[in-house]
């Protein structure tokens, strides 16, 4: 009786998605009108939603998620693979402090290369706790250690790895991304900048600086200009070309062998530490915004935007942090063209004072000129959070959503979460991981999770990838007549069957010219072959129960 009536719901169910010819909300659809493989994939997609959590991620292991914006690239490296490049690069594990420390290793010192082979059950015992430590695998908050501390807590244990690794990271995260059908990724990297904040220090930090007085930020400038600030920007391009250079050779990119993470398109986001005083934070700033324009000045392709980091509830971000956004207003005003995205209210009652969470958001936009926001979960304790929210609309301002690291580390998950109101007020909203290794998550767990504790349809899901990749850094016009409606391409492209192979000779000429729209044809292509796939017998017996 209950295989009957489930067999009957689906086929209810399946009688409603496919008669959506009526049409579908603003933004979901192309055309307002899905197509029968898109409506197959819905119903396949309903169907394994209901069967649990292994039929869904069987469904969104595949799915194109088309970006990852919010990826910081230290944090997105699993572990074991930092444990093996210790061994590489002959550091020690410390088994008290479960971190790396330098060698030599003596006394309770062991060399990290007995990690990598065959090892005892007491270096097995080690390894393990290593990773634990490394990340939040296996972690259950106490009263004086929070989900907060062990997380932000794992990047100094795993640190004090050469450099030269970068490549091999990437291609780590480049890999694990292609793998779950990502075609593009925006990683947050750190480049050399100890010049820069040398020099800003000895410069030092003045009155009318406190003040953020423009004309004292327009001379500070000056003078880390005239002591050599430019001279580390060849340094910090260089940080990320050789990065990709080497990822490309072990994936044998433009060979026969080519992985397919070579299709997986990566630009760099250059992180600025927010946590140290305002003169290395400023002089790191304009290093930043120096760097990212020059990238684009020589057309390279990497360095597209910055980005503040660090815990944003520490005792000088807080401090600091209208004075930091008046820094971004300042060099915004010099350097336009360069993109900005923001760490703003990955905050939540009880972690910071109550005015602490009054103005974080606001002020990114405002005064930052942020493009993207990245958390935005304190957003309803803003100074009038709904009118916040239109403004957000209004500007169309992305937040990238971070589920999985927002419920790690503030301990912010399900009902309690934003993620719903910023849907239901037309803000835009793309999934992204955060730091994927330390959560020990992928981006797939991340769809999982939306689509189980929102109630998310396929359309909702697909809306999500669209909106990641209309905001991404890449250079050009969107494909999309309006923005974050993806109803109507330009009219360029209009008529045709989006992602197509053979595009008009208008459309061709369009994707060309804009590297923004051609990675989304490519996601329409993608959806293309995803959504045809759903054919055959084994799937009409999935739909009917059998």
């Amino acid at each position: 009786m209950r295989a009957a009536f489930h067999a009957f719901a689906r086929s209810l169910l399946a009688c409603i998605i496919l008669a959506m010819a009526a049409g579908c909300n603003r933004g979901l659809g192309v055309h307002d009108r899905p197509t029968r493989d898109e409506a197959r994939a819905a119903l396949i997609y309903e169907t394994s939603l209901h069967q649990g959590p292994e039929a869904l991620r069987g469904f969104l292991a595949d799915f194109p998620k088309g970006a990852d914006l919010h990826v910081h690239l230290s944090g997105a490296v699993y572990a074991e693979t930092f444990i093996r490049d210790a061994g590489r690069d002959g550091l020690c594990a410390d088994p008290t402090a479960l971190s790396f420390a330098q060698p030599p290793c003596r006394g309770k010192l062991i060399p990290a290369k007995e990690l990598s082979g065959d090892m005892s059950a007491a270096d097995q015992t080690l390894y393990d706790k290593l990773i634990d430590s490394f990340s939040m695998r296996s972690y259950v908050p106490v009263s004086e250690w929070s989900g907060h501390d062990q997380f932000f807590a794992t990047f100094a244990r795993f640190g004090g790895l050469n450099k030269n690794h970068i490549g091999e990271w990437v291609d780590e995260v480049a890999s694990r991304a292609a793998a779950q059908n990502q075609q593009y990724l925006e990683l947050m990297e750190t480049p050399p900048f100890s010049h820069a904040t040398q020099t800003g220090h000895a410069i030092g930090w003045s009155a009318q600086l406190a003040q953020a007085d423009p004309q004292a930020f327009a001379q500070l400038r000056q003078q880390l200009l005239d002591h050599g600030l430019r001279d580390e920007v060849s340094a910090d391009r260089d940080d990320v070309r050789q990065a990709e250079a080497q990822r490309k050779e072990l994936e044998h990119c433009g060979t026969p062998q080519a992985a397919a993470a070579c299709n997986v398109e990566i630009r760099y986001i250059y992180q600025v530490l927010r946590g140290n005083p305002p003169e290395q934070v400023f002089a790191q700033t304009l290093l930043g915004f120096e760097t990212v324009q020059a990238s684009m000045d020589a057309h390279d392709d990497t360095w597209v935007g910055i980005n503040f980091v660090m815990p944003e509830d520490g005792y000088i971000s807080m401090r600091d942090y209208t004075l930091q956004m008046k820094m971004l207003d300042y060099l915004h005003s010099v350097y336009p063209r360069v993109h900005i995205t923001l760490h703003a209210g990955e905050l939540t009652e009880g972690l910071v004072p109550p005015e602490g969470l009054r103005f974080h958001i606001r002020q990114a936009v405002e005064l930052g000129h942020a493009e993207r926001i990245g958390h935005g979960v304190d957003v309803m304790y803003e100074d009038n959070p709904r009118g916040l929210l239109q403004e957000l609309a209004q500007k169309h301002i992305m937040i990238e959503i971070n589920l999985t690291s927002n419920a790690g580390i503030l301990g912010v998950e399900g009902n309690e979460h934003p993620f719903p109101l910023y849907r239901a007020a037309h803000v835009p909203v793309a999934l992204s991981t955060d730091d994927e290794g330390v959560s020990r998550i992928d981006l797939t767990h991340e769809y999982m999770r939306a689509a189980s504790d929102y109630g998310l349809t396929y359309l909702d899901l697909k809306q999500l990838a669209r909106t990641g990749m209309e905001h991404s850094f890449l250079p050009g016009a969107s494909l999309w007549v309006q923005p974050d409606d993806f109803r109507t391409p330009v009219n360029a492209c209009q008529g045709q069957t989006l992602g197509a192979s053979n595009p008009s000779h208008d459309c061709q000429a369009f994707l060309d010219e804009s590297q923004e729209a051609a990675a989304q044809w490519e996601l329409e292509r993608r959806f293309a072959v995803f959504e045809a796939k759903f054919q055959g017998p084994a799937f009409d017996r999935m739909l009917h129960g059998q």
